[in-house]
C-alpha cells in the first residue's frame, strides 16, 4: 500500500488496466500529456547549436595538416563528447541529427572541392552519386557524434556518482 502523496511507479509494459484507465480520461488531458512528452524529446535550440558546433569541430579538426581526415572525426567526436559531459540529460536525437547533417554536408562539399577531382568531373560524380555520398557522410557523422555523446555521458556519470 502506498501513501496518497506518493506517485505510483510507472511501467512501460502494456496491460489491460492501463487501457481502461486511459479510456476514462478526457481528451484534453491526453492531448496535454502527449504534448508534454514530445516537448522533452527534441530541443530545436540545442540542435542548431550542435549542428553549428559539429560544422566547426569537423572544419577545425580537418584543418590539422597531417591528420586532417582523421581530425574531422575527432572534431565530431569532441562535440558529442562535450554535449554529453556538460548536459545533465541525454540528447542523442539532437546530437545524432546535428552530426549527421553537418558531416553529410561536409562530405558533399569536400567531394565538390577536392584537389584530385577537377570541377566538371566532381559535378558529374555528385550528379550520379551525390545522394550516396551525402548518406555515407551522414551515417558516419551520426555514429561518431552518438558514440562521443555516449562516452561523455558515461564520464559525467562516473564523475558525479557517489562512491
Amino acid at each position: 500500500m502506498q501513501r496518497s502523496d506518493e506517485k505510483e511507479p510507472s511501467t512501460t509494459e502494456f496491460s489491460l488496466d492501463s487501457v481502461t484507465d486511459e479510456s476514462s480520461a478526457t481528451s484534453s488531458n491526453s492531448a496535454t500529456s502527449n504534448e508534454s512528452r514530445l516537448a522533452g524529446l527534441f530541443s530545436p535550440k540545442l540542435f542548431v547549436v550542435v549542428f553549428l558546433a559539429s560544422l566547426l569541430g569537423a572544419f577545425l579538426g580537418g584543418s590539422v595538416p597531417i591528420v586532417g581526415f582523421i581530425g574531422r572525426f575527432l572534431g565530431l567526436f569532441a562535440v558529442g563528447f562535450g554535449v554529453g559531459l556538460l548536459s545533465g540529460r541525454s540528447h542523442y536525437v539532437e546530437v545524432g541529427l546535428g552530426g549527421a547533417l553537418a558531416f553529410g554536408l561536409l562530405w558533399v562539399l569536400t567531394t565538390l572541392t577536392s584537389g584530385f577531382a577537377f570541377a566538371p568531373f566532381a559535378v558529374e560524380l555528385l550528379a550520379k552519386y551525390g545522394l550516396a555520398i551525402a548518406g555515407a557522410g551522414a551515417g558516419v557523422g551520426l555514429l561518431t557524434t552518438i558514440i562521443g555523446h555516449y562516452f561523455g555521458r558515461d564520464l559525467r556519470d562516473g564523475l558525479t556518482r557517489d562512491i
